[in-house]
């Protein structure tokens, strides 16, 4: 008896001690998971490509070095294959006969026999020899042939030995494509005539990062890369002029436009071709487009940067492009300024013949519109610089990120544009818009996939203009001073990192010391919407008290203006309880009374002016406008 009581007591400790080890392991590892540190994959391409300008097809070799800084040991890679979305029966073209409000650049409109109109695809009518593909062959990892599997727009490698966590390894494929006639961003031929738009033309390695694979079809819209060097050699008749990503090398032997003041090229008279060769360092994306009737413009940019311009030979057009260059020197500068230094030494806006998209160093756009539409879009995708290709949030999962965040850059820009007839609020129309959703009720969460929007229109508000009032919005709840330091701040600590919705929260809240959670997590993740209303003033006894309440989910803090029947006027400012936070007086030449915080459970709150009513002319909630009060007519309160 004494042996196993001798035995179950020292089984007792034992037990003790692997207990505590467990605790002690996990503890630890959690800790470790917490802390580990920031990686991101590396991609260097080598590409020599040869395009035939008959039949618009082109073949090509490519050589990939993957740098695996993750802690994974990779089994397969996966790259996207976006020509192959221009077929018929591809996921985009079933996109456009199902979705209620097709883009109307990607239909016809057709009439039946019954005579009604209906919108038909334009991807389902194109022919084998209008389609867009790329085929891959002979891929090799490290020189051993690896088996692939193509899936639409997804190319699936399994790896002939796994990449292992922080090594290297290189791929090397050939490839066939076809330009397909232009639909959408990329193509041959487009409305405006521009030749060859080549974006996303190439096999692009998909991006892996800490939340996995982001090998998304090509549906809709929106893109995600992995970081790398490009160097890229193009083969094309000696005609074309070519625009796009990264620094031309040889200039001088090149010409069209690119060469050095005095110097004049010629070619060899036997030469049918000429070799194009671009270095890009340090992005995510290559793309270029080529036309034989382009004019190539340079003009000097903030801090020594080259903005190229190029667009088509047409005097109807030709002076608006003219008038652009200067202005697109003042905004360039306008968002070094605000944002941060624009990194590289070369931009170009090119006219690709379809909307306005970003790239790498460069942007597509229309190019025959007026001087306000190239303007305003030439400002959007140059803006798209600092968010979508130095910060690169994910835009295909958080889309209001990019477009959201470059449209407010944008907005500011184009104020700034106006002089002494700047705007207070140059964001009005967004919330417009913003509210005209909202009461659609076509509405969803931001957090939803870029390429699962029931339809467009509910999209691009979500997108461009709620993602827009993010930041507009922002400088109501913690002041425009401290909005302004988070861009900077934001823009030098993620530029090359793949920052996500929390980082611009965390880096609002590290500026500004204020508890923002609940503005990330009810604005972007809910349907939820403000609504504050006056719900009454009285006479007190000589004063006045007035009373508020919370209709709408999501809480704010309340600045509120009263105008007196004296012509004199103050404000009270109502701090949000959960925020721990009291936001500078915004107008600091105005008295302002900072009352009692207020908790977002309690629905009504009242307070007391010491003046009667009758001295009070109007009472207004958010005189500044940036508040998205989804029903304004409570807001304001006249006394009669």
């Amino acid at each position: 008896m004494e042996e196993f009581a001798l035995f179950h007591f020292l089984l007792h400790i034992n037990m003790r001690k692997i207990i505590l080890l467990s605790f002690l392991s996990l503890g630890f590892n959690s800790a470790f998971a917490q802390s580990a540190p920031y990686w991101q994959q590396h991609a260097d391409y080598k590409m020599e490509v040869s395009m035939d300008v008959k039949n618009y097809q082109y073949k090509g070799k490519q050589e990939l070095v993957y740098t695996n800084n993750s802690s994974d040991t990779l089994k397969k890679v996966f790259y996207h294959l976006f020509p192959n979305a221009f077929q018929p029966g591809s996921e985009m073209d079933a996109r456009l006969h199902f979705i209620k409000d097709p883009d109307g650049r990607m239909v016809n409109k057709v009439k039946q026999a019954d005579g009604k109109e209906v919108k038909q695809s334009r991807i389902e009518t194109l022919k084998p020899n209008e389609i867009g593909y790329l085929k891959i062959a002979n891929f090799k990892q490290d020189g051993v042939t690896a088996q692939t599997r193509v899936s639409g727009t997804i190319l699936e490698v399994t790896l002939a030995k796994p990449i292992l966590p922080n090594s290297k390894t290189t791929f090397t494929l050939d490839f066939d494509g076809q330009v397909p006639v232009q639909i959408r961003r990329s193509g041959r031929n487009n409305s405006e005539g521009v030749e060859l738009s080549m974006s996303q033309w190439y096999p692009k390695l998909a991006e892996f990062d800490f939340e996995g694979w982001h090998a998304d079809p090509y549906i809709a819209r929106e893109f995600h890369g992995v970081w790398g060097n490009f160097d890229v050699k193009i083969t094309i008749d000696k005609d074309y002029t070519i625009g796009g990503s990264g620094y031309l090398q040889e200039k001088n032997s090149i010409g069209h436009g690119y060469q050095d003041a005095g110097v004049t090229v010629t070619y060899p008279k036997k030469a049918k071709t000429l070799t194009w060769h671009f270095i890009a360092p340090n992005v995510h994306d290559f793309t270029w487009a080529a036309d034989k009737e382009y004019t190539h413009d340079i003009v000097k940019g903030p801090n020594d940067v080259d903005l190229h311009f190029f667009y088509k030979n047409n005097e109807k057009t030709t002076a608006n492009w003219k008038q652009l260059e200067p202005l697109m020197v003042k905004v360039m500068d306008y968002y070094n300024q605000r944002v941060g230094a624009y990194p590289y030494k070369q931009y170009s806006f090119i006219q690709g013949g379809d909307g306005g998209m970003e790239y790498a160093m460069c942007t597509l756009m229309l190019g025959n519109g007026t001087l306000e539409g190239i303007l305003g879009t030439a400002t959007h995708e140059l803006g798209h610089s600092w968010f979508q290709h130095i910060l690169a949030s994910n835009e295909s999962k958080h889309p209001w990120m990019d477009e959201g965040f470059t449209t407010y850059i944008e907005d500011s820009a184009l104020n700034e544009l106006k002089g002494d007839k700047k705007e207070v609020n140059p964001f009005i129309g967004n919330y417009k818009a913003y509210y005209s959703l909202v009461n659609s009720g076509k509405e969803q969460p931001q957090t939803t996939h870029g390429d699962r929007y029931d339809e467009n229109r509910p999209y691009s508000i979500s997108s461009y203009v709620k993602g827009s009032l993010f930041l507009s919005q922002l400088e109501y709840v913690i002041g425009k001073e401290n909005v302004d330091a988070t861009l900077k701040r934001y823009f030098n600590d993620f530029k090359f990192k793949h920052p996500t919705p929390n980082d611009i929260k965390r880096t609002a809240e590290r500026v500004s010391g204020a508890e923002l959670d609940w503005y990330l997590i009810d604005w972007t993740q809910t349907l939820n919407t403000i609504d504050y209303g006056i719900k009454d003033v009285a006479d007190n006894a000589g004063k006045t008290t007035v009373s508020l309440e919370r209709i709408g989910r999501m809480p704010m803090p309340i600045d509120l203006k009263v105008d007196y029947t004296d012509g004199t006027s103050e404000t009270f400012y109502i701090p949000l309880r959960m925020m721990n936070f009291i936001k500078p007086n915004p107008n600091p030449n105005e008295k302002r009374t900072v009352l009692e915080d207020w908790a977002w459970a309690q629905q009504n709150y009242s307070f007391t002016i010491d003046k009667n009513k009758t001295s009070i002319k109007k009472i207004t909630i958010d005189p500044s406008g940036l508040m998205a009060d989804v029903k304004q007519t409570n807001n304001v309160f006249e006394v009669k």
